[in-house]
């Protein structure tokens, strides 16, 4: 039986994708000494906000996705990323390999609004394997399953996920609204003479005693 040990060695974001994208360095030993045919691949990577500190400011942004900070201890819970699968080519000993990691700047969506949130330090993540081996046994192959328990700890460091944003929306950022809002935020932008949706909402801001940039 395949014995696999899995650990992440580094994120960083893709170049030149069209659409945001983490390239997760995955090193996958083999220490059985058997030899692996090929590897069908899944990653689950959950978010594990519980294991690491947050400041007031922090926090206070925070807040939506868990509430006010005396009630972390029951609302800090583990997040979905995403799960990811790749097709793993042979080796013996062991291989390095690449997951492609889709995010999103939708503060609608959890991990984007914590990430958001973070002024700096890590972001915890837990990689969660599974998938199929196929493993060369001399005279043909066995299949096996990636065990259940296989694991692997990552810190993402926020400002890899900053430049991963600042790459595709430099400076800026978006929200998403009802189709109703929106007209109505036109109809508003287009009687003040506001040329930007930017100026626009800080008007609104403004005008709700909200301190604008």
């Amino acid at each position: 039986m395949a014995d696999l040990q899995f650990s992440v060695s580094g994120m960083e974001p893709e170049r030149y994708a069209l659409a945001p994208l983490l390239n997760l360095r995955l090193r996958i030993e083999e220490r059985s000494g058997a030899r692996v045919h090929a590897m069908a691949l899944r990653c689950q990577i959950r978010i594990e906000p519980f294991r690491r500190g947050y400041d007031d400011a922090e926090a206070d942004r925070l807040s939506d996705l868990f509430g006010e900070r005396s009630r972390w201890g029951d609302t800090l819970k583990p997040m979905q990323l995403c799960t990811v699968e790749t097709m793993v080519s042979g080796f013996t000993g062991s291989i390095d390999t690449t997951l492609q990691v889709p995010c999103t700047y939708d503060t609608e969506v959890g991990s984007a609004k914590y990430f958001h949130s973070l002024r700096g330090g890590d972001i915890p993540l837990l990689c969660l394997f599974s998938g199929t081996v196929f493993v060369d046994g001399g005279t043909g192959f066995f299949v096996e399953q990636v065990p259940w328990d296989r694991e692997a700890n990552y810190r993402l460091p926020v400002q890899v996920w900053r430049d991963l944003m600042d790459q595709h929306f430099p400076g800026s950022g978006w929200i998403t609204m009802r189709i109703e809002t929106l007209d109505h935020l036109l109809r508003f932008k287009s009687r003040r003479g506001l040329p930007t949706w930017d100026q626009a909402l800080g008007m609104l801001l403004k005008e709700a005693g909200e301190e604008a940039p």
